[in-house]
């Protein structure tokens, strides 16, 4: 009698979760280095995290020097270049030791000009329960 020898139907999965727990690690390690700008030293608060949406970013430094979408600009072309804008929605992220009255000025630059929604990014604090 002649045996017949049946096809495995059954497929080991081991491999394919050995491959995705190492994607998994890759991709936790590397998101975090993805993360592109200013390095900055935001100050912490409470509040929901904005929308990766287009928007307008102004971002002054420890030692006062002020960017606008990555690009080192002063405030007379930032005037220039946001009153030319069609958005005037601006969120504005600081250095937490930039002195209080660089932020006014800024801040009354962008008023003066018109813009109509002022942001502020800040670090989400940490919760320890």
């Amino acid at each position: 009698m002649e045996r017949r020898r049946q096809a495995l139907s059954e497929i080991n999965v081991t491999p394919f979760v050995d491959v995705m727990l190492v994607l998994l690690i890759i991709f936790m390690v590397t998101a975090p280095l993805l993360q592109q700008g200013i390095d900055i030293n935001l100050p912490q608060a409470k509040g929901k995290e904005l929308s990766p949406a287009e928007r307008t970013v102004i971002t002054i430094k420890k030692g006062g020097k002020i960017y606008l979408d990555r690009s080192s600009v002063t405030i007379k072309t930032l005037k220039l270049k946001l009153s030319k804008k069609p958005n005037k929605e601006v969120f504005l992220k600081a250095d937490k030791d930039v002195p209080y009255g660089v932020i006014v000025m800024v801040m009354g630059e962008l008023r003066e000009i018109g813009i109509e929604k002022l942001g502020m990014i800040t670090e989400p604090t940490a919760r320890i329960q």
